[in-house]
């Protein structure tokens, strides 16, 4: 039993199943890029046979991520992985997508609990013995790396498992993932389960690797994963910021620096650069619309943040009195650099670097442009400021309609009334004013007449991002689509769900920052509902392929 803990992220398959965390190619590719650098070991891209645009990310991906890059001989890559049911179709739609990677993975599972096997797989346990060694056979015939998953493993017959995951063995599987897929088990009973498997499950050696993946309907995700790796456990399966279904999957900045933190009783090591967990967490959360809790362990708004008089004064005498993390640790930066209106490029360039984002000489460009736009109105730039900006310039798909302008009239003696100017796709201006019960109802309406892309408002959410008169105005939406057909397969299911959109702006107007979310929400539905398709007109006739 060796002391590294592989770290397996599936915040781009498990993740983008919680209700509105859909992300488009391009996000899903910028996610994969960011877990890379941040020392993730294994990226679950996501399932190929959900549709030809998931199979077209995962390829992506397992290209652009998954390979070694030019003139880095030592750069760590990542092994990529698509999640497949067992059966061939699946199996092969997930090697076509990988098969270009230099660590491909197949990952196929099919459910091994008295209820699943009744009730859904509709299949008796000999057949599901049967199943299982065929078909992690046929994946091992295309890939040397393949991982079995027994769905709903916590609420499964142990004896059965043991029998289940030897023919896996047999059949060539080299890791075995333990799910606790509702959230079931307590920290005991899953401790118990993987030392069972381990001690007891025929042809297991050490060339097997035993992973642990929890969901945390009873909140208990995190404990879980942690009580199966100090049973044997060497691969975590999680996600940033804990999405996931229902109520989400094990966290993986709770792990990581759960094991960092007490390392004196785990004795464990990741391989992750924790600096990089606060940048991760808000670039998943402005792609999946999701915002995280303010009191979320490690990366929440108020993970650092000390107002009880006895918590202060310990504070001020010494650090450690009531913080158990350096917030550097985790990417909150503690910086006395002070910029503004009159900090240069290279100070930006710095500032950013050590924040953890590189950019190029354009896109430096861009970052610079918005900040002098933003100091001429602020005094100081705070480090959540700079965040924002390069949430707002870069993580957003491509422009399909643009904001160029906006006027609001609101008030107690007259109607609200919006008027918006957009940039459309044919580079034409559009302009429409509209009424509504308040301003961002009226600029939401005009917005909705310009565009004309149906959609229900499921969430929106404002928050400021620092603290002052000045402060940035940050709002997160979710649509979802009105029309039909807009779905996306479940892979534990089996059932489509209707996809929901999440939409990000940043401003220090809060109806402008309101109008650039609901616009970015809606030009990922417009992408969505192009990419692979002739180009079809709206409304004005603008070609929007």
């Amino acid at each position: 039993m060796n002391n590294y803990v592989k770290i397996f992220d599936t915040t781009l398959r498990d993740g983008e199943q919680s209700p509105g965390a859909t992300m488009t190619s391009a996000e899903k590719l910028e996610v994969a890029r960011s877990l890379a650098r941040m020392g993730v070991d294994i990226i679950e891209a996501g399932f190929p046979a959900a549709s030809p645009d998931d199979l077209e990310a995962v390829r992506r991906i397992a290209v652009e991520v998954g390979t070694q890059p030019k003139g880095q001989p030592d750069a760590k890559v990542p092994v990529i992985t698509g999640l497949a049911r067992a059966n061939k179709p699946d199996i092969d739609k997930a090697w076509e997508a990988i098969k270009d990677a230099d660590k491909p993975r197949i990952h196929t599972f099919l459910a091994t609990s008295a209820i699943h096997m009744k009730h859904k797989l509709k299949m008796d346990p000999e057949e599901v013995v049967q199943r299982v060694s065929e078909m992690v056979a046929y994946a091992r015939s295309l890939c040397a790396d393949v991982e079995f998953s027994p769905e709903d493993a916590g609420r499964s017959d142990p004896e059965f498992l043991y029998v289940v995951l030897g023919e896996a063995i047999k059949a060539g599987a080299t890791t075995l993932n333990i799910p606790d897929t509702v959230g079931y088990t307590t920290p005991d009973e899953y401790f118990k389960l993987i030392d069972g498997i381990i001690k007891n499950t025929p042809g297991m050696h050490d060339g097997i690797t035993v992973s642990v993946h929890c969901h945390d309907d009873l909140g208990m995700a995190t404990a879980n994963a942690l009580a199966g790796i100090q049973a044997g456990a060497r691969q975590a399966e999680v996600t940033i910021n804990g999405i996931g279904e229902r109520a989400g999957n094990t966290s993986l900045e709770e792990v990581v620096m759960t094991l960092k933190t007490r390392h004196p009783v785990f004795n464990l090591e990741t391989g992750i650069e924790t600096q990089q967990l606060s940048r991760v967490s808000k670039l998943v959360s402005n792609y999946t619309g999701i915002v995280v809790q303010p009191n979320k362990a490690i990366v929440g708004a108020n993970a650092f943040a000390h107002e009880a008089g006895i918590h202060q004064d310990g504070m001020l005498k010494h650090q450690t009195t009531y913080e158990i993390m350096r917030p550097e640790d985790v990417g909150v930066n503690q910086t006395t650099l002070v910029m503004g209106k009159h900090s240069g490029r290279a100070a930006l360039r710095s500032r950013l670097a050590i924040m953890g984002h590189s950019l190029d000489e354009a896109e430096l460009d861009k970052a610079f442009a918005r900040f002098k736009e933003l100091a001429d109105r602020k005094k100081v730039i705070t480090d959540a400021d700079l965040e924002a900006v390069i949430a707002d310039e870069f993580y957003r798909p491509r422009d399909v309609f643009y904001l160029e302008g906006l006027q609001v009239s609101c008030g107690t003696l007259g109607m609200p009334t919006a008027t918006v100017r957009l940039r459309g796709p044919d580079r034409e201006i559009y302009n429409f004013a509209s009424m509504g019960t308040g301003p961002v109802d009226a600029t939401y309406k005009a917005i909705d007449a310009i565009i004309k892309m149906p959609c229900k408002l499921l969430e929106f959410n404002i928050h400021a991002i620092t603290e002052g008169i000045d402060a940035l105005g940050e709002v997160t939406v979710r649509i979802q689509s009105d029309s039909s057909g807009d779905t996306k397969m479940d892979a534990q299911s089996e059932q489509e769900y209707a996809r929901v959109y999440g939409g990000h702006g940043a401003d220090t107007d809060i109806i402008v920052a309101s109008a650039k979310a609901y616009i970015n929400a809606l030009n990922k539905l417009i992408i969505a509902k192009t990419e692979g398709t002739q180009p079809v007109p709206n409304n004005f006739g603008v070609m929007l392929g």
